[in-house]
């Protein structure tokens, strides 16, 4: 864990971000540099999720070569599903073997060092929006950096999401 004046730190330097964002890529930043002392992660990718439509979007990545920001992809209603959609709790798997399980890219997971993965739910009106998606080596989400996690993160990833919505409304773009 990080001390008290470091989390100031982090916390005043997330807002500075966020309060100079000129895009939604500049707001994903501020969260990805949040959340690198808290709860840590090797690679961070953000998701956004249109229900209604069936499609996940990632929205931002530190890793754009190995996962772009482009195209969609269909939600599965599987164990990652029910747990981060029916019951909007992050979802936490500590080993490649418990990856591979929920998600067909665990071999490039793999390649990039990771072994564990927490999944942040953003819940705006009760309903998932988006994920925050943290990844790092075998066994680091202990229930202790989840819980720190989702104190540090819940609701700066939620403004992240709403700021991120009005630079993407065509009538909302600052000048």
């Amino acid at each position: 864990m990080r001390s008290g004046g470091d989390t100031n730190r982090e916390s005043v330097d997330f807002g500075l971000s966020v309060s100079t964002a000129r895009d939604a890529d500049a707001l994903w930043l501020a969260l990805q540099k949040l959340s690198q002392g808290q709860p840590g992660h090797k690679l961070f990718t953000v998701m956004t999720l249109d229900m209604d439509a069936g499609l996940a979007r990632r929205v931002y990545s530190d890793h754009p070569h190995n996962y772009p920001v482009s195209g969609t992809k269909p939600i599965h209603r599987d164990a990652w599903f029910d747990v981060v959609h029916g019951e909007k709790r992050s979802f936490v798997a500590n080993t490649i073997e418990d990856i591979s399980k929920v998600f067909p890219d665990h071999e490039l997971i793999r390649a990039l060092g990771c072994g564990s993965v927490l999944n942040l739910p953003v819940v705006i009106r009760g309903e998932l929006v988006a994920t925050i998606n943290m990844l790092h080596v075998p066994h680091h989400y202990t229930p202790e950096r989840v819980v720190a996690a989702e104190a540090h993160l819940a609701v700066p990833a939620k403004m992240c999401w709403a700021l991120a919505a009005l630079f993407d409304s065509p009538s909302k773009k600052p000048d």
